[in-house]
């Protein structure tokens, strides 16, 4: 029996490689846009729960109380907040697999040689350094965590609080960590990044969700710069009202 010949081989690895599922570019720009979706609505309400400070430590440690007994008895103390978390956790993997595919694929096309004469502008600067703000936003999520979330020294202040079943540090633990300036000042530079990533990120929701039209373009970025904006004056003042002593 003869062996078998160098093109019968290299047909034969060809259709294996065909066999393997592979994701599709759509495919992979709707997993952004989705899990882009489900990040910016926590976004939001994210900020609207912080912007409780402003109400004073009684508010803003009944809010965080109520966060970890939403759903009790039926189930378990802080279990809608794990619930939420593994579900953003999901969508991270998704969304930095998705990407990562996304940018390799298009280096791949692009070749060699750089697009050029591509214009300026705040939005398309935004689109420019999606991959580098995705980054910088990754990195905070991990140092925010440590910080607020888990206590952790030495990112958490020296007197982190977790609190118990009963009562809510979560304010004096704010307070304390923003206190910092260079805690603040971590805190702006991440929140001026989220912005620059909502601002493009917004716009390419709807355009990856089929709204390409003219005037849907020009509504999506009016929309999307106007809540980049007010996400980014809302949390950055946060910061700067504990280093003022307007929150204390």
């Amino acid at each position: 029996m003869s062996a078998p010949t160098r093109d019968t081989a290299q047909s034969s690895a060809a259709r294996e490689h065909r066999r393997v599922p592979r994701l599709s570019s759509v495919t992979a720009k709707f997993v952004m846009a989705a899990t882009g979706t489900v990040f910016a609505l926590f976004v939001v309400a994210h900020l609207l729960g912080n912007l409780k400070v402003y109400l004073g430590a009684e508010h803003y440690d009944d809010y965080g109380h109520w966060l970890r007994t939403l759903g009790e008895p039926l189930l378990p103390y802080s279990g809608v907040l794990w619930i939420l978390r593994v579900i953003l956790a999901l969508c991270v993997l998704g969304h930095i697999g998705c990407g990562t595919m996304l940018w390799l694929r298009a280096r791949k096309a692009r070749g060699p040689f750089k697009r050029r004469n591509l214009g300026w502008g705040i939005r398309t600067f935004s689109a420019r350094t999606m991959p580098v703000t995705g980054i910088v936003l990754g990195l905070f999520i991990v140092i925010h965590i440590l910080d607020l979330t888990t206590g952790t020294t030495p990112v958490a202040s020296s007197g982190f609080d977790p609190g118990t079943t009963s009562t809510s540090a979560a304010y004096e633990n704010l307070v304390a960590s923003l206190d910092r300036p260079v805690v603040a000042s971590i805190y702006l530079v991440a929140m001026t990044v989220l912005g620059l990533h909502l601002l493009h990120g917004l716009w390419s929701v709807v355009n990856d969700f089929g709204v390409t039209g003219q005037r849907g373009r020009r509504a999506a970025t009016i929309v999307g710069g106007t809540l980049a904006a007010l996400i980014f004056v809302g949390n950055a003042s946060i910061p700067v009202a504990v280093l003022t002593g307007v929150v204390s």
